[in-house]
């Protein structure tokens, strides 16, 4: 069954949207009417991606931002409300994985570089929407979590670290923002058929086995079922929902 909204004359910002989850989100803001800025750090990337849904019929623009960079992002925010005229949607979904490594041999750098990205970059991609957003009165964000923020996982102690805090800075800000107009949830993918997990596979942190062991489901997700969550929680059929952590893990959580 395919569900469809109605985002037409609405804005949407989507980080980390070169690729994977955040271009299958872009294209399906897009195929609902919205007007929609993609982010990501690699210009080359992004550029198809943008291409890619302008020549589809979508309305789309890109801007090159490092979230880890807080000027960048306020940047991106700006040129967001001035290109298109506002902005009403987010998914701040831009993200990376380090090594799986024994918690006791992690490098200081890579607990600080997931964390910068993971973490800092969703909160000053969050901290800069709700700034404009505030002062329209609405809006909807969305925060790209994982199952590494409601559970633990053995090897990958900081990536887990991040995307629990990326679920406590959802919860507050959701609480903070309530009776404002504006709705934070995230969602809580499991292991999703994108590049980085294409990656984790190749480099044996990710076997099929261990996939199966973790999904009952007993596959990778797909971008477009991530997406349809982001653009429920995104819209009006959402309207009573904030601060949820919702997992779209084909069943990890359910263990």
């Amino acid at each position: 069954m395919s569900v469809s909204y109605d985002f037409s004359g609405k804005v949407a910002l989507v980080t980390g949207a070169a690729s994977g989850m955040g271009f299958s989100t872009a294209q399906a803001y897009a195929k609902a009417g919205a007007s929609v800025m993609l982010s990501d750090v690699n210009q080359q990337a992004l550029d198809a991606a943008v291409t890619e849904i302008n020549q589809s019929g979508g309305k789309a623009a890109g801007f090159v931002c490092d979230v880890t960079k807080e000027e960048q992002v306020a940047a991106l925010v700006a040129q967001t409300v001035e290109q298109f005229g506002g902005l009403d949607m987010a998914f701040n979904n831009a993200g990376i994985q380090v090594p799986a490594i024994d918690a006791a041999d992690e490098q200081a750098e890579d607990f600080d570089r997931v964390n910068a990205i993971n973490l800092r970059g969703v909160w000053a991609s969050m901290k800069h929407e709700l700034k404009y957003m505030r002062d329209q009165g609405h809006g909807s964000i969305v925060n790209c979590a994982s199952i590494g923020g409601l559970v633990g996982l053995g090897k990958l102690a900081s990536y887990h670290a991040s995307k629990h805090g990326v679920v406590g800075l959802t919860k507050s800000a959701a609480l903070e923002y309530a009776t404002r107009g504006i709705r934070v949830n995230a969602v809580c993918p499991a292991a999703i058929d994108t590049p980085m997990v294409a990656d984790m596979k190749e480099k044996g942190v990710l076997t099929d086995d261990i996939i199966e062991g973790i999904q009952p489901i007993s596959r990778l997700g797909k971008g477009e079922e991530v997406a349809a969550a982001v653009l429920w929680l995104s819209s009006d059929a959402a309207s009573f929902v904030l601060g949820v952590s919702l997992p779209v893990d084909g069943g990890a959580t359910a263990r």
